[in-house]
This record gives structure tokens, sequence and C-alpha cells, in this order.
């Protein structure tokens, strides 16, 4: 057999090298993965919510099956649909699934494109029923909808691509909502590559805030964006939601206009001194042409160092917080865009491998799903020190464990690796998983 053929290095005549190493496996670590998921009914909820619209009687991998494999695999890091050809005798992904063997590429494909509208109501709901869990054991006081689009590149002409010219690149043009205080995912949508950053804001963060208010009216609520979001329907159903907003607005000649006495500030400021930076603050109300009625804008007006021409940052709002400290609020959006990088490099957000715009929305919400838990995880078990790392350090600190496997009658014993630095770290991510106390059941 292959497997008991030795062969010596040419660099070291002492070294031998087989294949008879027993069965092993190098991420061990998804099992603290698969217990929070189990704590949190993560899996239930997906078992009793995701059903495709399978015409099949009999399947060896059931289509709920395979959305777990898949959210796993992601969480692993094994993106690609080939890597499940590479796991599927893998012993600890089979251990976590309850499988003799995973699905393999073909079936992984045939899955996703038997996913439809149907589908995307589901993950719709697995989000609303998952978030009701988390809340349960640490209820935020406040929630900060960070909304924001990027751009997923496509190849070919797939269904819903176009050019975008604030990106001047081919593509789709996601609509995207953060918690920018935790980083969860509160919602995701994809749109055809072409279309305005504010096109369907409205309908997209309209169930959002109804859940809200109606599922947690203690929960203050607020929202920033940048000035592409700035439209009056928008300002509209944020202030008949209970929403305190701050949404940036594109400069105008009204608007600078307005803020002359700024400019006449910095004037005074920089009469003596033409190179240090400078800046001043104000605020005033301003109704545009399709505003029902003037509306505060909050003003920050610079000259950066080194420069003689002034910068000016205009705020619309409808909250009560001085000007200084209502811009330095806006500028901390600047965290939503390391989420959406973590997204698209830890998660493979923006893999739009399928040329049906539906599938490809599909694969949007599965990413979600695996960003979404292992952010809880990070947040709510992970040791406190760790809680900052990205991704793919907590992969290679927590997840990336190399284990033998023993099998007896009773017992599958994963023997991990005597040498990993990362030993007390993990046996406290398992007693913080232990001690979590869900405040709800499931129906």
């Amino acid at each position: 057999m292959s497997s008991l053929v030795e062969t010596r290095l040419e660099c070291n005549n002492s070294i031998k090298i087989n294949f008879d190493g027993g069965d092993l496996s190098s991420d061990t670590g998804i099992f603290l993965i698969k217990e929070f998921a189990d704590k949190i009914d993560f899996d239930k909820v997906v078992k009793n919510t995701f059903k495709t619209n399978d015409t099949a009687t009999f399947r060896t991998h059931k289509d709920v099956e395979n959305l777990q494999q898949k959210i796993y695999q992601t969480i692993a890091g094994y993106f690609q649909d080939d890597d499940a050809d590479e796991l599927t005798k893998d012993s600890v992904f089979n251990t976590i699934l309850d499988k003799d063997t995973l699905a393999s590429q073909p079936t992984m494909s045939r899955f996703f494109n038997r996913m439809d509208i149907d589908t995307l109501d589901q993950y719709e709901q697995i989000h609303r029923a998952m978030r009701q869990r988390v809340y349960s054991i640490e209820t935020p006081e406040n929630v900060l909808f960070d909304i924001d689009s990027t751009l997923f590149g496509t190849y070919g002409n797939q269904e819903g691509e176009g050019f975008n010219y604030h990106y001047s690149s081919h593509g789709y043009h996601p609509l995207l909502c953060y918690d920018g205080l935790t980083g969860d995912l509160l919602k995701a949508e994809l749109r055809d590559g072409s279309v305005y950053t504010s096109n369907g804001a409205v309908e997209f963060m309209e169930p959002l805030l109804t859940e809200y208010m109606d599922q947690y009216p203690d929960t203050k609520v607020y929202l920033r964006g940048d000035s592409g979001f700035a439209v009056p329907e928008l300002f509209s159903l944020l202030e008949h939601n209970g929403c305190s907003y701050a949404i940036r607005l594109k400069a105008n000649n009204v608007l600078y206009k307005e803020a002359s006495h700024l400019t006449d500030e910095l004037d005074y400021l920089t009469a003596t001194n033409k190179v240090d930076y400078a800046v001043c603050y104000g605020e005033f109300y301003y109704q545009a042409g399709s505003w029902e009625y003037p509306r505060r804008v909050v003003v920050k007006a610079e000259k950066p160092t080194g420069q003689m021409l002034y910068m000016y940052t205009f705020i619309v709002t409808n909250m009560e917080l001085n000007p200084e400290s209502l811009i330095q609020f806006y500028c901390n959006r600047g965290r939503m865009e390391n989420f959406i990088k973590e997204s698209k490099n830890g998660f493979d957000f923006d893999s739009m491998s399928s040329h049906s715009k539906l599938v490809n929305a599909n694969r949007l919400q599965i990413s979600m799903l695996a960003y979404n838990l292992f952010n809880w995880f990070k947040r709510l078990v992970v040791p406190e020190k760790m809680r900052k790392l990205q991704v793919d350090t907590i992969r290679l600190k927590l997840i990336k464990i190399a284990s033998r496997i023993v099998r007896s009658a009773r017992y599958i014993i994963f023997k991990l690796c005597s040498s990993c630095p990362y030993k007390t770290e993990f046996f406290e991510t398992l007693e913080n998983i232990r001690r979590l106390k869900l405040q709800i059941q499931l129906e």
C-alpha cells in the first residue's frame, strides 16, 4: 500500500516520511463553533426553517445538511465549491454533521441551483430568530445601523451585473446594514450593478426598523449613512420609527452659503498661519427643494495642514449632540469598511460564481449566516483578549488545531495536538459556551 511506503529526504538521510499517521484532521477547533451553535439553537432553527422546493422524494444529502456543511466549511476557511471534495472523508466535519461522508462538489452545486426566492425569505426568518436568541443572552441598549453599499465583482455576462460609475467597474452593487457597535450583519441584499446607492434603501430598512420597534422597544436605534442615502423618504422613515440618524449631505452652493460664517471664522483663525491645521464647527437649519420641512444640518469646516483650500462636511441629523460630537459620531462609521473587508476576505461574501442572480443572492445569505455565527461566537465566548482579532487569526489559533482520531466501541476520541500553544484559550472558550444561558425556548 502507498501509505506504507517510506521516503527518505536527501537533505537529511535520517528522516523518513510515509502516510501511515492514522486518521487525522487539521480543523478540530471547529468543534467549538459546533458547541456554540448547539448552545444557541442555531442548527435547530436552521432545520426548522430551511427547506427548498425540491421535487425529489429522496436524497442521500438533504438540503438542510448541505446548508449546514457550507456554513461550517466557510467558517473554517474552505470557500471554494471544490473544497467539498477534499473534505469528504474528514472525520471532524463528518462528526459535526453526523454523517459518514460529506456532500461532494457536484452535489453542493445542484443544491445551490435549487435555491430560489422562497429560500431567500427563509434566510430572513433564520436571521430574525437567531437575533432573538443572541439578544436574550445579552440585550443591547443601543443598536447602530451602519448602512452602506459595496461592489461585488462579476465575471462574464451574469444576470444583473452592470457598470457602476461610483466604483468604475462591472459587478453587483449590494446593500449592507451592520450594527456598528458589534459588527453583526443585520441585513444584506444583492442588487443590480448599475443601481444608485439609495435605490431600494427605504424598502430595505423598513422591515428592520419595524422588527426593532416591535421586539426590542427598549433598545435605542441609530443610523449612519453617507451622502448616497440622503433622500427625504429615508429621513421620514427614520423619524417616524424613532430612529436617530446622521447622514452626510453632498455639498452645494446653498450649503456653502449657509456655512459662510464658518468660512469667515477660518479666515480669522488662519490669518497669520496658513500652514497648520485649523477647524471650526457650526449648525443651521436647511430645507432642500424635495424636503417637506427644514432639518438640522451640522457642518465641519477645516483647513488641512499645508493646504490653502478649505474642506466642508455637512451632516443632516435629528440628534441633539453638539456639532463637534455629532461629526465625531458620524466619522466613526469608518469601522463599517473594516466589517465589509472582514466579510469579503474572511467569509467570501463577494464570490458571485453563478450565472443566476437569484442563486448568487442565496449564496450571499449563506455567507451572512456564517459571518454572523462566527461574530456571535467571537463576541460572546472567545476569551476577551482575542475578541478584537480578525477571523483569520482566530482560525489559526482556535480552529486550525491538528488532532488524531481514535475510535472505540463507545466513543470517538479526538486527541488534539499536544504542542498547541492555545490550550488555555481553547478550554476558556469551551467554558464560556457552557455558561451561556438562553432566556427563550425554541418553539
